[in-house]
């Protein structure tokens, strides 16, 4: 863990929590911020299953994830958490999260999506995390990146580290903090047909299509 977040995980233990995005005393949002989140929704994007945002890439949830992602605020998987699941049923599931960056996963004290999609799989009978998705080196930072070289950016780069046994009645369901432009989840989707696997559906944190 780097400088920055050593030092904000140290702020956290001194510091009660407070509202995700703006600190104030409410845990887990205050009543200002709670009315900014403006709920699920559907995103409908060429060759992704049916996947469904908790909110916009924008206003307190924007601002809790960058906190959760970027400042080290690993006590906020929680409450996004219980934004990302609204939608899960009770049926079982398991959830595959999208893969990161190794340098951005190490930077970060460790992957912040295998840590969402804990945090939401937390206290869920017939719910699991199955962090089975890598990917490989040469792929960049997708900041800056048009949808077009998004895609080019991780064709052929993202793989299978270890096989997903399924369970009989289980849906598979990715999970990512952000979608913009859909190249990660397609080609996570593409991984796993590759072993035989199929996709039933996506769970993300924040909506940002239309961003890149």
């Amino acid at each position: 863990m780097g400088p920055r977040l050593l030092a904000a995980a140290l702020t956290d233990l001194v510091l009660p929590a407070g509202c995700a995005a703006c600190s104030a005393p409410e845990s887990p949002w205050c009543p200002a911020c709670a009315a900014g989140l403006a709920g699920p929704h559907r995103v409908d994007l060429p060759g992704l299953p049916p996947t469904l945002a908790a909110g916009r890439y924008a206003g307190p949830l924007r601002t809790a994830l960058l906190r959760y992602k970027e400042r080290g605020r690993r006590d906020l998987s929680a409450p996004l958490a219980v934004l990302l699941t609204a939608g899960l049923s009770g049926a079982p599931a398991d959830l595959v999260p999208a893969p990161s960056r190794a340098a951005a996963a190490r930077a970060r004290g460790g992957d912040h999506v295998v840590r969402l999609a804990r945090a939401a799989a937390a206290g869920r009978a017939g719910v699991r995390v199955v962090p089975v998705l890598g990917l490989a080196r040469g792929a960049a930072d997708s900041v800056g990146l048009d949808a077009a070289q998004r895609t080019a950016n991780l064709r052929g780069r993202v793989h299978l580290r270890a096989p997903l046994r399924l369970r009989p009645g289980t849906d598979v369901l990715l999970v990512d903090d952000v979608v913009t432009s859909g190249a990660t989840l397609r080609a996570a989707v593409g991984a796993l047909a590759a072993a035989g696997v199929r996709v039933d559906g996506a769970l993300v944190l924040c909506d940002a299509t239309g961003a890149c």
